[in-house]
């Protein structure tokens, strides 16, 4: 086999040379004991799992001790979360522990534009890489088609309405809604960052070519559709909640829901193979369940909670990633996720970097697609002690949720020894078990260190409590999150905003839904620009959208759009095929 240097190899290179001792799913599957029918091989080497079968199985069967990834606020390049998740997993197997993680399907958008693929990097990697970065088994596609189709059924009955009295209606079967298409509450979705796309008009031309209204795009993994999948339990759930999303209102204000457009069913049955997780493998043979999306700044941002249970009973250790730092990533697992699932986390592990920490010290602006100043890969000791209340934040965040912390420093071979030992010396003080790990280097020799630390944090029993009660106002709620999370003086609403507050405090149901922050992920405030630890602002809430289906309600902060756009240097230039081979270069 080729000697992988990761220093020397980009990561589809690395990828593609561990291919050929990739195991068969059928091997994968053998080792964690499942029965045949439970693995629905999609190829030789990925497979979904039959759930339903593998939960009722092992239901007497105890849990596995549980891990959730987080991190600390990162640059626009992101920190590793990812590949520290494939470490860890790696690294307990090199412990000879019996390990499963789960991780989220990577986006198209990213992984055509600056972040990719989301599948790891270096020695710690999800493979094969191709597949993963490339669609998978379609389950991202299931929900764009779902998605549309609601929104298909939508704009057509829109059109319906305006073009044919009630009479005309009843002969088709149909029944006046009375949509208003000032309040309609979402968007076609597509998986690309398309900016062009976010503000469009759509229906022009004659009586037959639709409804004329402003509309746009949102990305895929923004939709309520992913969010669902995200929290479904099963196939039953994933069609009641699906029956619940709210896609309009009428001119009386009151829901239009999937369910009332008679597209409940249709958009379920596209769904009906996603909802069946994926199975993977590390690229040392640790087996790794891919499901649900990622953008936890714009969404739920978490694997699934049908991975989640899968993984704790297959194994003695299960660990998930949740999306971007612990301000969103890892609170919305905390106060959504958790309270959906019933499961405690034993541990969180908290990844830092000192590239970020020199940032948010004061460092240079760090822009995609540029070269890095110097000060990121030469000795700043005063940069990095700077920056690390950042972490601190991070640190006192998880440990309000009751979990012990594991400080991650994902190791850069460009880091210096004194850059390093001020962050472990910031972290343990701050009341962090603290490891080095070299995973993306070393593989699972690299991890050795984490997984030790990890699994001593497991056990400790956890004193899990949420941060926020399911009786507490919504705007206290938001204001709870943005204080004791975020470090913020208070909150702000838009008029429009304040408005949806006061309705959504007197509908009872509401009080059974959690709150689900967008914000951006390069800061502990609302603004990118704000770095470090902030103090001294306020968190303006500009709208609120409600996920009925999913079970919860989404208060927008700042000028976050829920459709990125794609920068000028993205990622797709670089990405081709070897017409020889038919292999696919270029990704990461």
């Amino acid at each position: 086999m080729v000697k992988l240097d990761p220093t020397k190899m980009a990561d589809w290179q690395i990828a593609e040379a561990a291919a050929d001792n990739m195991k068969p799913v059928t091997q994968l599957a053998d080792e964690l004991a499942l029965e045949k029918k439970e693995l629905l091989p999609y190829g030789h080497n990925i497979g979904k799992l039959d759930f339903l079968s593998i939960l009722k199985r092992l239901e007497n069967r105890p849990d596995g001790k549980f891990v959730e990834i987080t991190a600390i606020t990162p640059t626009p390049l992101g920190e590793g979360k990812s590949t520290t998740t494939i470490g860890l997993i790696q690294g307990l197997g090199r412990r000879n522990k019996k390990v499963i993680g789960a991780i989220r399907q990577p986006s198209g958008g990213p992984t055509f534009n600056i972040k990719g693929s989301a599948a790891g990097g270096g020695l710690s990697q999800c493979v094969p890489l191709t597949e993963f970065s490339l669609g998978l088994t379609g389950d991202i596609d299931a929900i764009t088609n779902a998605h549309n189709l609601a929104m298909v059924a939508l704009t057509s009955r829109l059109q319906h309405e305006f073009n044919y009295d009630d009479a005309m209606l009843a002969k088709k079967n149909l029944k006046r809604l009375d949509i208003d298409p000032d309040n309609v509450q979402i968007k076609w979705a597509i998986d690309f960052c398309a900016q062009s796309l976010r503000d469009i008009i759509i229906g022009m031309g004659g009586r037959m070519d639709g409804f004329m209204m402003r509309s746009g795009f949102q990305i895929t993994v923004s939709s309520e559709v992913m969010a669902i999948l995200a929290v479904a339990k099963d196939l039953k759930d994933m069609r009641q909640r699906i029956g619940r999303m709210v896609l309009a209102h009428d001119k009386k204000g009151n829901d239009v829901t999937a369910d009332d457009l008679e597209v409940a069913g249709a958009m379920t049955a596209i769904m009906s193979k996603a909802i069946y997780p994926n199975l993977m493998q590390t690229i040392e043979g640790q087996p790794v369940l891919v499901h649900a999306g990622p953008f936890a700044n714009i969404a739920i941002g978490q694997s699934s909670i049908l991975a989640d249970r899968i993984g704790l009973k297959l194994a003695d250790y299960h660990v998930t990633e949740s999306g971007f730092g612990a301000d969103i990533g890892f609170e919305k697992f905390w106060n959504l996720k958790c309270r959906m699932s019933g499961l405690t986390p034993n541990c969180s592990v908290i990844v830092a970097t000192v590239r970020a920490l020199k940032m948010h010290g004061g460092g240079p602006k760090v822009v995609p697609g540029k070269p890095l100043d110097k000060a990121y890969t030469e000795k700043n000791t005063a940069l990095v002690a700077k920056g690390v209340e950042n972490l601190i934040a991070h640190i006192e965040t998880v440990k309000k949720s009751g979990i012990p912390p594991v400080v991650c420093i994902n190791h850069f071979y460009t880091d210096n020894d004194e850059e390093v030992a001020e962050v472990r010396k910031a972290a343990e003080q701050a009341g962090a078990r603290v490891a080095v790990s070299k995973h993306w280097e070393k593989g699972g020799d690299g991890a050795l260190e984490l997984a030790d630390a990890v699994a001593d944090a497991c056990k400790e029993k956890p004193n899990f409590k949420f941060l926020y009660d399911l009786s507490m106002p919504m705007a206290a709620r938001i204001e709870k999150i943005a204080k004791e999370v975020y470090g913020a003086d208070g909150i702000s609403f838009s008029p429009e905003a304040k408005a949806k507050i006061e309705k959504l405090d007197a509908d009872p149901k509401v009080k059974e839904m959690g709150t689900c922050m967008v914000k951006t992920h390069l800061s502990l405030s609302h603004d990118p620009a704000l770095k470090g630890r902030p103090k001294g602002f306020t968190v303006p809430v500009r709208d609120v959208v409600v996920f009925k289906g999913a079970g919860f309600v989404v208060p927008i902060a700042g000028d976050i759009k829920l459709m990125p756009g794609t920068a000028s240097d993205a990622a797709f230039r670089k990405i081709d095929v070897d017409t020889d081979t038919g292999k696919v270069k270029g990704l990461f």
